[in-house]
């Protein structure tokens, strides 16, 4: 039986990745890869729970994806995605946090593989943990 915490934060995930989707079709870029961001660091957070049985604390999907690649086979481009990806916890929010104004910086291009990984990471999670059902 899955916990319903897992399906909380897969849950969750996916709601992140719609605001980052309605934010991208806004234009407002760097917010949409701060969300896309959330959405996989959630869904990567969702597998752990279910697989370790702990809640991982890091923001960093690198090192949260390292605790469940195991188990979760992505897509190679969404794989190499994952580092950029990451990166938009602070550099798509913060002035000066890799870019001095992430809101006219990053663009549609970078937002649209923000996505593109993003989804990957939830599709595999949710076909990975809705098969244990």
């Amino acid at each position: 039986m899955i916990r319903m915490d897992v399906l909380d934060w897969l849950g969750e995930a996916k709601e992140e990745l719609r605001t980052a989707e309605q934010l991208y079709e806004l234009g407002r870029y760097a917010h949409s890869c701060f969300h896309a961001q959330q959405a996989a660091e959630k869904a990567f957070k969702a597998l752990i729970i279910y697989v370790k049985r702990f809640i991982h604390r890091s923001h960093d999907l690198v090192e949260l994806y390292s605790e469940v690649k195991d188990v979760l086979h992505l897509n190679p481009s969404v794989e190499s995605n994952i580092p950029e990806l990451s990166a938009h916890y602070t550099q798509s929010r913060y002035p000066n946090a890799g870019l001095r104004r992430p809101s006219l910086e990053i663009g549609r291009e970078q937002a649209k593989r923000s996505l593109d990984a993003a989804r990957g990471v939830i599709d595999a999670t949710d076909k990975f943990v809705t098969s244990k059902v």
